[in-house]
C-alpha cells in the first residue's frame, strides 16, 4: 500500500528519476559520481545535493531507502503514515533505478553504520555483535533479501527499470555509469566531463574530501577522524563480510540470501570469481 501521508511525501515527489536502494549499496558513490557529472556539465562548482533539487539542467533524483527505511526507521506513526514511502504517483513514468550489493557485504557495512556511526542507533542495538545483528528480526539480513524481493515484484515488469549492481560498477565503472547515465534519462552523454566526474568520485578523493569536510554535509562526516570505520566513505573490499561474520553466521547468510530473486543475478557462489579478480578498494 503506498501512501505517504506525511510532510516527506513532497521530497519524496517531482523526480525525474528514482535511485533506491538497502542502505550501504555503494549509494554514495553513484551519487557523488552524478553530481559532479552534472556540476561540470552545467559549470557549477560541485554541490552533493545538485540532483536532488533538479536545478536547470540538470535532472531532478529522488534518491530513497524506500521500503527498508519504512521496515527499520523511525516510530509505529512514522511507519502508519508511510513517512518513508514513495508514493505511487510519485513513481508513475519515472525511470527507477535499483542499486543492489551483496546482502552480506550490505548487513556487515550496516552493521558499522548503526554501530560506529549513528547516534540515533538504541544502545541495545549498539552493543549487540555482529553474530547477533545478523539475526535480527527487524534490522538483520533477513530484511535485506525480503525487501529486494519486494522491490522486484514491484518494480521488475516496468521496461525503465534498471539493475545495477555495485560489485558490476567496481568491476566496469566506465561502462556501468554510462548505463546508469542512460538509465536516468540522459540521451546524450557529455564524454567531456564523464571522464573527470569519474575521477572526482575516485574513493581515494572521496575520503579526502569527507576528511576535510568538503562535501558540505554533516552527514558526510567521519564520527570520529581517528577511527576508519566511522567514516561515511569506508575502504572494504567485496566479500569483506568474512572478516565480520563466524563461520556459522556465514553459513546462515549464505542460506538466507539463497532466496534473493535470481533476476538480481547473484547466485551467491559465483562472488568469489569477483573477489578473486576485483581490487579490494571499495566506495559504500
Amino acid at each position: 500500500m503506498r501512501w505517504n501521508l506525511s510532510s516527506r511525501a513532497r521530497e519524496l515527489s517531482g523526480g525525474d528519476a528514482i535511485l533506491i536502494s538497502i542502505p550501504k549499496s555503494g549509494r554514495t558513490w553513484i551519487r557523488t559520481f552524478l553530481n559532479a557529472y552534472f556540476s561540470y556539465k552545467v559549470g557549477r562548482q560541485f554541490s552533493l545535493d545538485l540532483t536532488d533539487r533538479g536545478d536547470a539542467g540538470v535532472p531532478r533524483i529522488i534518491y530513497s531507502h524506500d521500503r527498508f527505511e519504512h521496515r527499520t526507521k523511525g516510530n509505529a506513526w512514522d511507519r502508519l503514515r508511510r513517512k518513508y514511502l514513495i508514493p505511487r504517483r510519485a513513481l508513475r513514468k519515472r525511470p527507477i533505478v535499483l542499486l543492489t550489493r551483496d546482502p552480506r557485504d550490505t548487513f556487515v557495512s550496516y552493521f558499522v553504520q548503526l554501530t560506529r556511526r549513528n547516534p540515533a542507533t538504541p544502545k541495545e542495538i549498539k552493543e549487540m555483535s555482529v553474530d547477533a545483528l545478523l539475526r535480527h528480526p527487524r534490522f538483520g539480513i533477513a530484511v535485506m533479501v525480503e525487501v529486494m524481493n519486494g522491490w522486484i515484484t514491484e518494480f521488475g515488469d516496468r521496461s525503465d527499470f534498471t539493475i545495477v549492481r555495485y560489485e558490476d560498477l567496481r568491476a566496469e565503472p566506465v561502462r556501468l555509469f554510462h548505463e546508469l547515465l542512460r538509465a536516468i534519462g540522459e540521451k546524450e552523454i557529455d564524454n567531456a566531463v564523464f571522464g573527470p566526474a569519474i575521477d572526482f568520485s575516485d574513493f581515494r578523493n572521496m575520503q579526502k574530501l569527507e576528511m576535510a569536510g568538503g562535501f558540505g554535509s554533516k552527514i558526510l562526516q567521519p564520527r570520529d577522524p581517528e577511527d576508519s570505520e566511522s567514516f561515511k566513505v569506508r575502504q572494504g573490499k567485496i566479500g569483506g563480510f568474512r572478516q565480520y561474520l563466524s563461520t556459522e553466521s556465514q553459513r546462515y547468510a549464505e542460506e538466507i540470501c539463497a532466496a534473493l530473486d535470481p533476476a538480481f543475478g547473484y547466485p551467491i557462489k559465483r562472488m568469489v570469481e569477483h573477489e578473486n579478480r576485483i581490487n579490494p578498494t571499495s566506495v559504500e
